[in-house]
Formats: structure tokens, sequence, C-alpha cells
């Protein structure tokens, strides 16, 4: 009998053997170093016949996060068209906050760009908080103006619904900013994954009330004056009857 080290516990799944292989990332994201791997194991590891590896941990939830955010996040979209559209009863004004939203959103882009943190799950879920504030910002500037919109021309109205709903805006943004940027600039044990959705959050909260307040007008402008040139009458006139010729003498 000869005495043999091995493993001294065999783990099984599904009646199959497997051998897990821990390792953690720190100093990068996930993602890239998974892809890296990817590489490594493609170039230098050949697996026997009835061997293979696969992803776990981590790496397996981001990309299930990732599949579900990619079907919610339209979803999401859509949901919010339809309430904008409940709400002003106009597809035209529903579709003018919309199109202000990536511009309230570049702040977090460049929050993380500036920071140095990677794109993840939790990054994600802040770009929906920003979205969310965004919304709540036009709706409440549109509101504003088309409320000025039934006393004065358009223009003037603008200009009185910005300056008047410039204060909810400003206080909204501010709020939600001003709550999440200690946790932004933490530092402590699990501040990794709230990290990315302050410094999201935060830097979104500076541009969003930059594009509402200034972006969201010119929007409403365009829209009235395509409005107002839509509803001239483009017919062409009735032309006179002909006088009738005079009788031959």
């Amino acid at each position: 009998m000869d005495l043999q080290s091995g493993a001294f516990m065999i783990y099984r799944e599904n009646g199959r053997r497997y051998i897990p292989v821990k390792f953690s990332v720190r100093g990068r994201d996930l993602a890239s170093t998974m892809g890296e791997m990817e590489n490594l194991l493609a170039q230098k590891v050949k697996l026997p016949e009835g061997y293979h590896y696969e992803w776990a941990g981590e790496y397996d939830a981001l990309q299930k996060e990732q599949r579900r955010l990619a079907f919610v996040l339209p979803i999401s979209l859509l949901i919010i068209v339809a309430l904008l559209f409940m709400t002003f009863q106009s597809l035209r004004d529903a579709l003018l906050v919309v199109a202000t939203l990536p511009f309230c959103a570049t702040g977090g882009v460049f929050a993380l760009a500036a920071t140095g943190t990677p794109f993840s799950i939790s990054a994600a879920v802040g770009f929906a908080s920003v979205i969310g504030v965004s919304t709540l910002g036009g709706v409440v500037l549109l509101s504003g103006i088309r409320r000025a919109l039934l006393r004065v021309t358009s223009r003037v109205a603008i200009e009185r619904g910005a300056l008047t709903e410039m204060r909810a805006v400003m206080m909204a943004c501010a709020a939600a900013g001003l709550g999440l940027l200690p946790a932004a600039l933490s530092s402590g044990i699990g501040s990794q994954a709230q990290q990315p959705l302050a410094r999201v959050v935060v830097g979104g909260m500076v541009t969003a009330p930059l594009a509402i307040l200034f972006l969201l007008p010119v929007f409403v402008n365009l829209g009235l004056r395509h409005g107002e040139a839509a509803s001239v009458d483009t017919s062409v006139p009735a032309l006179a009857p002909t006088p009738a010729p005079h009788d031959a003498h």
C-alpha cells in the first residue's frame, strides 16, 4: 500500500466532480480582468478531454445583471414616456423631456472617468437614479412653462416658467447630490459597492440642472416654433370667380 497526497474534500454538483479555484480582483475592474483571463486560458491552457471550466461568483452575477438591465432599461424608458404622455397629454412634450435626459447623465460619465471608477451594476443603478431625478425636474419646468403659456406669448412664457421653477429644480438636484456626497467620498469597508452609484449621482446632479434649465427651454422653443409653422394654413386660396364676358352688340 502506498501513501499518496490528494484532495481532502471532493466537490460534486449535478452528479459531476469539480475543483473550485478562487481568486480576488483588486486595483482594476472585474470585466477587463475576466477578459484577460479568458485570453490567457485560450492561449496557454489545454484542458484534457472531458474537462471544461465555468466562471462563477461575482463575474457570473455581473453577466446576469447586465442581461437583466438590457431588458429592464428599455421597458423603463417606455414606461417613463407613457407616464409623461399621460401627464401632458402630448407626445411632443413627453419627447422633449426625454430628449434632455442623455445630457443630464453626462455628469455621471465624467465623474466615473475623473475618479477612475469602472462601470458596474452599481453605477448603472446610479444612472437610473439620475434619469429619475432629471425626469422630475423636466416635468416641473415644463409644467411651469405650460402654465405661463396660458397668459403670455411663447418666448415670455419660456423665460417666466424657467425662472419660476428654477428653485424647485435646483433644490431637487442639490438634495440628491448632497445626500450621496459622503458615500461618493468614503473609503471604508464596503465603499466599493456604494461608490460607483454615489459618484454617478453626484456627477449627474451637477449637469442635470444645467441641462434642464438651459437645454429644455431651447427644445421647448423649437417645438413651439415647429407647431406654429405646422398650424399655418398652406392650402391654395380659392380663385375669385371670373366675371362674365360682356354680351356682343
